[in-house]
């Protein structure tokens, strides 16, 4: 079988592949650009998993690159989604203190939001329930009014198709198999490609290393879960988030205000073993099992930071009266009978640094003049889709001027 050829050869179909891909045709206009996607349809992963929110930035610490794009990301996402007549919900988000001891935690957030120029609102109690009625905070609260939801599989349908009629070419149900000198063996056959773009998600750090990067980095697959309530669209008002523990990359149990008015509750973090645990034993493969099991542990006694107690803290959501519980903290009148709907699980790729045995916060990139890898690219990555590709692009073309 002869190769196919291709200037630029984007590895993965999720929002962020997408997104390079588009940048890539835009950026080098007589060059072809394919992507490959090992899934019958792109954006069956992580981007079509997500929750949906549009971040405002305000989490992120400043200088990082997910405050750099979070912000840019929220206003290009907002608009890609009104030109397209793509439903949003601008619904805003409320962060709220259980007690006194969250107020440094507002009181942080409200400083890293101000750094990055966010919009962002300090509430006494009594403003924060005009919001939102049943909301339980201690006397203050923040409020963002930036922050919105979308149908995350709506947006990916429309993106892909924006790709396909700018000249990208998109092939589903091709999986990425290995290297080979310079080419890249496929399931349907050998890609001579002139770059390569690594944004396989879950794989990237494998991918990555055939290429000689992610070196000191492995991804550690997390499993989120939301449970959805019963309740009629509307009955909340907006987006309800506890003060997060800051030094890990989790926000904690909170609600969301789905596109269309519902509400749930959620994510869970949980570790997942191996790296498509998304449904019972469906994906099972030992050796990951295996590799992640040894990881986790290793976690567990020599991690820099408090991972035991995360990990303790995440398996016991995964029961729904725990979870109920946990968000019972943030509003009155809620009750473990209304949520009974498990939704549709996500796995979050998130990056390992097995030398320093920490999870990276921000997005990592390793690349060189053949082929240029996506690491670490998690929440916010959605929100960040669109400026974080144009980064990778003025990335790419440093690297080949």
């Amino acid at each position: 079988m002869g190769a196919n050829h291709t200037d630029f050869l984007v590895i993965g179909g999720g929002v962020i592949g997408i997104n390079i891909a588009r940048e890539l045709r835009r950026r080098y206009t007589d060059s072809t650009v394919t992507l490959i996607e090992k899934e019958s349809d792109c954006g069956l992963h992580a981007s079509g998993r997500n929750s949906g929110v549009l971040h405002a930035g305000f989490y992120y610490a400043p200088g990082s690159l997910k405050a750099a794009f979070t912000r840019t990301g929220n206003r290009d996402m907002t608009s890609y989604c009104e030109a397209k007549r793509l439903p949003i919900n601008r619904c805003g988000k409320l962060v709220v203190a259980k007690d006194r001891r969250d107020h440094p935690g507002l009181d942080e957030l409200r400083r890293r939001g101000v750094a990055n120029d966010i919009a962002i609102d300090e509430l006494s109690e009594r403003e924060a329930k005009l919001i939102e009625p049943r909301v339980k905070t201690c006397e203050r609260a923040l409020f963002s009014p930036t922050t919105s939801t979308v149908d995350p599989r709506q947006v990916l349908a429309a993106m892909k198709a924006d790709a396909i009629q700018e000249g990208v070419k998109v092939e589903c149900g091709v999986q990425y198999v290995g290297r080979q000198g310079s080419s890249v063996r496929t399931s349907a056959g050998p890609y001579q490609a002139g770059y390569v773009v690594n944004a396989a998600g879950l794989y990237a750090d494998r991918i990555a290393r055939h290429f000689g990067f992610s070196e000191r980095y492995r991804i550690l697959p997390f499993k989120g879960l939301y449970l959805y309530a019963g309740d009629n669209a509307g009955a909340l008002r907006t987006n309800v988030y506890p003060v997060p523990d800051l030094r890990n990359p989790f926000l904690g149990v909170h609600f969301t205000v789905t596109v269309n008015g519902k509400a749930k509750i959620g994510p869970t973090a949980i570790p997942a073993m191996w790296r498509e645990q998304y449904e019972g034993y469906g994906g099972f493969k030992l050796k990951e099992f295996l590799e992640i099991l040894v990881r986790t542990f290793g976690l567990l006694a020599l991690s820099a930071f408090d991972f035991k107690r995360l990990a303790v803290r995440e398996l016991a959501k995964y029961s729904r009266t725990r979870l109920v519980s946990q968000a019972a903290a943030l509003l009155n009148g809620v009750h473990r009978e209304q949520y009974r709907t498990w939704g549709v699980p996500g796995i979050r790729a998130q990056l390992l640094d097995i030398k320093a045995r920490k999870l990276e916060m921000d997005f990592i990139l390793e690349g060189d003049r053949h082929s240029m890898h996506v690491l670490n690219a998690v929440s916010p990555a959605f929100t960040c889709s669109l400026p974080f590709s144009r980064y990778v692009g003025q990335r790419i073309g440093a690297l080949l001027n």
